[in-house]
């Protein structure tokens, strides 16, 4: 395969600075590109690795080069065209996907399948389900009964819903997702631990998207509910009675506890931990690792376990590397006054403890000797 960059430019609606007429042979990324690929630069740090790089164009956006003799093509977004040019130059198989449903499927005789449902080998579908339009379960799928998915939805390989899920349209739930189990609350009664009622669900919300593994547990009464657009990251635990708001971003091991409400907008990085019972507003960011133990206020941004707002603790990490410095000074000045005490009888104690202070250099201390 191979394409000027003039070419290209139509393809993707965008403007050649250089020479229309280069031909390139390749994709890559910019530490991957060699001579005859085009890449992309989406920043400042971008363009300047392109710039060093035997790329021999680069498709870019959002930044301004500075006067060179490098080939390049502007766009309004340079990872989305991109994208394009890629699939120009790896088209890949041009088989369909296998659909219809396969004689091998498991399907109740009450489940309302729509039109151009896909549902492959070994899936099964229970009592009273409904499917709407074009989704697809594939192989090892579980739906149990009373569940409700819209339309293009899929479920990947070994999706488990739990009974009486709802899921939304255009809804992506990828392999080994468990939807609906039952959340995490027992009572103490008589010296055992007898699980609290289940007799609520999951619902999810249309253009969601959930990582494999991932697990999502039904409210105790009512539902467990995901905002539209939420997309979440493999292997995320979110527990009973929990509302997610629209448009979260929840990566990888989150956990959130029973009946934690989220806003809109919120992002989680990795290994973010909520406990139960709190309320996070909109467009807050927590980093990496936080520990949440407290209700969050819009707009903020905390890190850290405990987790607190990110100016405070960065201040906090300031000071706790300076530590080691405070304990030697501390120490000085103990050794200090220790030798101060030790001349406090002596006839010329003055002048001995203006020596000491002088010889130590205490600071904020000053003999008129001094």
């Amino acid at each position: 395969m191979q394409a000027t960059i003039g070419e290209i430019a139509k393809r993707t609606g965008g403007e050649v600075v250089g020479d229309p007429d280069l031909t390139v042979f390749s994709t890559a990324t910019i530490d991957r590109a060699g001579a005859g690929a085009i890449t992309f630069a989406g920043n400042q740090n971008a363009w300047e690795r392109f710039c060093k790089s035997a790329a021999a164009a680069a498709i870019v956006s959002g930044i301004r080069p500075e006067p060179s003799d490098r080939n390049y093509i502007v766009v309004p977004d340079a990872e989305a065209a991109f994208a394009t040019v890629v699939a120009i130059f790896r088209p890949g198989k041009k088989t369909a996907p296998a659909s219809g449903i396969s004689p091998q499927a498991i399907i109740s005789s009450t489940a309302v399948i729509g039109q151009g449902v896909t549902i492959q080998a070994g899936a099964t579908i229970g009592d009273r389900v409904e499917i709407g339009s074009g989704s697809r379960i594939m192989t090892g799928a579980r739906v149990l009964d009373g569940c409700r998915i819209g339309s293009d939805t899929v479920l990947f390989p070994n999706v488990v819903l739990y009974e009486n899920t709802q899921v939304g349209d255009r809804v992506l739930i990828h392999a080994g997702a468990v939807i609906g189990a039952y959340g995490f609350g027992y009572r103490n009664r008589s010296g055992r631990h007898v699980l609290g009622p289940q007799m609520g669900s999951v619902t999810i919300e249309s253009d969601v998207d959930i990582g494999a593994n991932t697990t999502i547990d039904r409210g105790t009464f009512d539902d467990t509910i995901i905002g539209e657009g939420t997309k979440i990251d493999d292997q995320v635990m979110i527990g009973h009675n929990c509302r997610i708001g629209r448009h979260n971003l929840l990566c990888s091991q989150v956990g959130i506890a029973g009946s934690t409400t989220t806003g809109d907008y919120v992002v989680m990085a990795g290994q973010v931990g909520i406990g139960d019972h709190l309320q996070i507003g909109n467009h807050v960011t927590l980093c990496a690792k936080a520990g949440v133990m407290k209700s969050i206020a819009d707009g903020e941004t905390h890190l850290g376990a405990p987790s607190m707002p990110a100016r405070d603790q960065l201040q906090l990490f300031a000071l706790n590397a300076k530590l080691p410095e405070f304990r030697k000074k501390l120490r000085e000045l103990e050794f200090a006054m220790e030798r101060l005490q030790t001349v406090r009888q002596d006839s010329g104690a003055a002048a001995a403890v203006s020596e000491i202070i002088r010889s130590e250099r205490i600071p904020g201390i000053r003999t008129r000797a001094a």
